[in-house]
């Protein structure tokens, strides 16, 4: 499989589900490092930082079953492993299965309510949904089937059955089992398969978030250590308080979540031999140096951080996860010593590029109140420097920017991201005429 990143755990083993390749053992479990950087999880990045549970990295631990174990035992080895091994409280578990599809010709998936209720999980607690919420697919094409989920209520000691899969924020999906049993044709037809499977997903650190009883995954002991980095970088003037929306009116929190998970993630990726400038993994690096560049810009515009300071959340980082992941403590010195140098070089392009965006201010005819698109364009392809921020800088000086050409511009690609500012000229008289 051609991808950028490992953004589901499944994706190692989809040459099995698909039955082109022989599985290496009929059970498997496994610690699988996600990255979810753009694409059809634009969005998650979009998210982290705003709400308590996504991430741009983040653990998917797995357990699977190729033609061995199905539905009966997957449900009973959850709710042990689950109630039995890490304490959680039964009252709390809610689980989810498929209802059932008319459309798609697809009966309710009964044998999973049963086996919840076997378990002795109480009917009231065992709750159906959809294609949406239950109903697992690979895309267009390929292996799918019902998933059956198990969902946590962090405040407890009440009925919130009606919360499930609404989206509130304490009522949350720790695990999904997914059965995998169909495969959905050419033709949208679904058939069932011949060997089934078992893949269960289940996210670290929303798991560590209900074992330590956090509210959010970023109050767990996987997050505090580099907070405490974070604040000491930023001379003790901001504090993390765990705060979401309205009540975080400087995004202060909402910085401090984004710069911990970037970092994360760009240590993680790192580790993994994607560099920041690496040539033959060009889009992967963009996607690295983007998302430092984001947690770089949060850390200094928002809290305030020291220049050059990201580097200082390595250690912290490798020591919460070389144990698990040996080649990130065998690279620490390495990943801290690529930090520092593409923050180093982040900043100079960004101050070169503030002193021609000065120079192009200084040198605005003072009858246009419009700054070219062009210009903004050359900004940001160029200097790292954001849209909003050009913008922003105009408006200072009363200028508005010509959005319609920037986007224009933007959209074809007319300009490569080698052009330079001194190459152009940038003379207004050739445009504004």
């Amino acid at each position: 499989m051609n991808v950028d990143f490992i953004y589901a755990g499944i994706q190692q083993f989809t040459d099995i589900v698909k039955n082109e390749k022989k599985p290496f053992a009929p059970r498997v479990v496994n610690s699988q490092k996600c990255l979810r950087l753009g694409g059809s999880h634009i969005k998650d990045i979009e998210l982290v930082g705003n709400d308590a549970y996504h991430h741009s990295f983040f653990e998917m631990l797995g357990n699977w079953s190729f033609g061995d174990y199905f539905k009966a035992e997957a449900c009973a080895w959850a709710w042990e492993f689950l109630v039995h091994k890490l304490n959680i409280p039964p009252e709390c578990l809610y689980v989810s299965y498929f209802g059932g599809n008319s459309a798609n010709g697809l009966a309710s998936d009964e044998e999973s309510r049963k086996n919840w209720l076997n378990i002795g999980i109480p009917a009231e607690r065992i709750l159906p949904f959809g294609m949406k919420d239950n109903f697992w697919e690979m895309g267009g094409t390929g292996p799918c089937g019902p998933c059956s989920e198990i969902h946590y209520d962090r405040v407890g000691g009440r009925n919130a059955a009606h919360l499930v899969n609404t989206g509130d924020p304490m009522v949350v999906e720790i695990w999904n089992l997914v059965f995998i049993q169909y495969y959905r044709e050419e033709n949208a037809k679904l058939r069932p398969l011949s060997n089934k499977y078992v893949d269960c997903g289940m996210g670290l650190e929303r798991l560590v978030s209900v074992v330590q009883q956090k509210v959010s995954n970023y109050d767990t002991d996987l997050f505090v250590p580099i907070f405490d980095v974070i604040q000491k970088c930023t001379a003790q003037k901001h504090k993390y308080q765990g705060r979401f929306g309205d009540s975080d009116k400087e995004s202060i929190d909402v910085a401090y979540r984004i710069v911990s998970d970037h970092m994360r993630a760009v240590t993680v990726a790192l580790a993994d031999g994607i560099g920041f400038t690496n040539q033959q993994q060009k889009k992967s690096s963009r996607k690295i140096k983007e998302l430092f560049k984001r947690a770089t810009i949060y850390g200094s515009q928002v809290l305030g951080m020291e220049r050059m300071s990201m580097h200082l959340m390595v250690p912290v980082i490798v020591e919460q996860l070389g144990e698990t992941f040996p080649e990130m403590a065998q690279n620490k010195h390495k990943i801290a010593d690529a930090v520092r140098i593409e923050e180093e070089r982040l900043w100079k392009q960004r101050d070169d590029g503030m002193r021609h965006l000065e120079e192009l201010f200084r040198n605005h005819p003072p009858t246009s109140k419009v700054f070219p698109g062009k210009f903004a364009f050359i900004i940001v392809q160029n200097y790292r420097i954001e849209l909003e921020l050009v913008k922003r800088k105009a408006a200072q000086r009363g200028l508005t920017v010509d959005e319609a050409e920037y986007h224009r511009l933007h959209a074809q690609k007319t300009m490569g991201s080698g052009l330079k500012i001194k190459e152009q000229k940038l003379k207004y008289g050739d445009i504004i005429q």
